[in-house]
């Protein structure tokens, strides 16, 4: 029997969330005290209800002190608070968001205003595959996600992988979406590998472990975004393969992401990396000039602003393809717009983004390509500037002069020189050297294992971008 709540109980049913969230912090709050849990403080008792068992036991286990803590800190009151946990399924009911959704909820201040009958905690609101702006280097990959939203299971696992900023984790939201929109009873699951992480490592220190796994292997569909946050956390990928497994062996739908392909996963094993490669792996591409534009036409209306398309042009071209910086840019001359009540024009455009287009445009000088380099083959500094001829030392640096050619007005005995005192038809010999690669599809060997020529160019060239 529920515990009678009065209207004064309601009334501070706000403040003692804020209260939790303080003690607790607002990133473990968002993740644990979501829509799925009620807190109900009456007649000096804390009554704590959950809509799953794995979640009550981690509120128990973890979070008991701290929640009378905020109990007291609300009354200011010596007073011992009693706490009472008790599972409520109602809590899962359709019309609120499921423990599932929980895991992906955006963080917000604490101090952000709220009414008294508003709910707790924002839903993040997830992105659709229909809002996708396709182009060419994304086309296979949205292909992909549709065929998996239509037909959960037919293509397991989808591993997605590409730069930041590419259009991942829409794609994965857009599944996650339709998914639940076809078929509200499925049980779809969305989280970074962070998230996954954090939560078997809290089951794994308590005993929750049972719960843990009846909650992650017994879904329709699970989709993990950025998994080479699980490099070097080797309990966590024995568990990982584990889930991977039990859900492959019943047909259920597998979706990872993360800014490499699975052949540059080697750590992770060989045995969890194949079982990435098991379904189909597709690229995301950084957008292209008409993806670019494509996003922020798609973007533009949704502001407050109006934006004409010979800006939007204007932006596509100056700037590179990651959507969110795209985004930051409309937001950034929506602000000015407001602030100093100009219309948005080419010439405010120029003035106001100045910075953001001299860092995109900025000269790449030989030390960026050296230690991008460096950074993506996994070498010391100064490796390629070494007398060194071992072939883990020799690819790279044939490619480093092979890009400094490309994104440098060097001349051939600059760039020679640069890179260990070299003559000019060292460099010379690379550049041809390097074409044949590419040419040939051939592989080398980066940090995290290996991948084609081409793969490899692409990622200095991101880290280049990045700068």
């Amino acid at each position: 029997m529920r515990q009678e709540v009065t209207k004064d109980d309601r009334d501070i049913h706000t403040d003692l969330r804020d209260a939790v969230a303080a003690e607790v912090g607002r990133e473990r709050f968002d993740l644990w005290f979501g829509e799925g849990v009620a807190l109900h403080l009456a007649n000096g008792s804390l009554y704590v209800s959950a809509a799953d068992q794995f979640t009550l036991d981690r509120l128990r286990s973890q979070f008991r002190d701290d929640l009378v803590a905020a109990c007291r800190r609300l009354h200011a009151s010596p007073d011992e608070i009693a706490v009472q946990f008790r599972l409520d399924s109602a809590l899962a009911t359709p019309d609120r968001e499921s423990d599932d959704a929980r895991c992906v909820r955006e963080p917000r201040p604490v101090a952000a205003a709220r009414t008294a009958g508003e709910r707790s905690s924002r839903v993040r609101r997830f992105a659709r595959l229909d809002q996708f702006v396709v182009g060419s280097g994304n086309r296979v990959a949205f292909t992909a996600a549709q065929m998996v939203a239509e037909r959960p299971g037919s293509l397991s696992p989808l591993f997605l992988f590409g730069p930041t900023g590419c259009g991942k984790t829409h794609l994965l939201e857009g599944i996650w979406s339709a998914v639940r929109s076809t078929a509200r009873n499925r049980r779809v699951l969305y989280l970074s590998a962070e998230q996954f992480t954090s939560m078997f490592l809290e089951a794994l220190q308590g005993s929750g472990l049972p719960s843990f796994r009846h909650k992650y292997r017994h879904v329709d569909c699970l989709l993990i975004d950025d998994v080479q946050f699980f490099l070097g956390k080797r309990a966590t990928l024995v568990e990982l393969q584990h889930t991977a497994d039990t859900l492959l062996r019943e047909g259920r739908q597998l979706v990872f992401a993360a800014d490499r392909p699975p052949a540059e996963l080697a750590k992770f094993g060989q045995e969890l990396t194949a079982r990435f490669s098991g379904g189909l792996v597709c690229g995301v591409e950084s957008a292209d000039f008409d993806t670019r534009l494509g996003i922020l036409r798609n973007l533009a209306p949704r502001m407050e602003s109006h934006f004409p398309d010979d800006v939007l042009s204007l932006l596509a071209a100056r700037m590179d393809g990651d959507a969110r910086k795209l985004a930051g840019a409309l937001n950034q001359l929506q602000a000015t717009c407001l602030a100093f009540h100009r219309p948005i024009d080419v010439a405010m455009a120029q003035t106001t983004l100045a910075d953001v287009f001299r860092a995109t445009s900025r000269v790449v000088q030989l030390g960026d390509i050296d230690r991008a380099v460096c950074d993506v083959f996994g070498l010391d500094a100064n490796s390629l500037q070494s007398s060194g001829k071992a072939r883990t030392v020799s690819q790279p640096r044939a490619l480093a002069m092979w890009l400094a050619r490309k994104y440098t007005r060097a001349a051939y005995s600059e760039i020679g020189d640069y890179f260990g005192r070299r003559t000019h038809s060292t460099v010379i010999s690379a550049q041809k050297q390097v074409n044949r690669w590419v040419d040939r599809s051939e592989s080398v060997r980066l940090a995290h294992g290996q991948c084609t020529i081409a793969e490899a160019i692409r990622r200095v060239e991101s880290q280049l971008r990045a700068g």
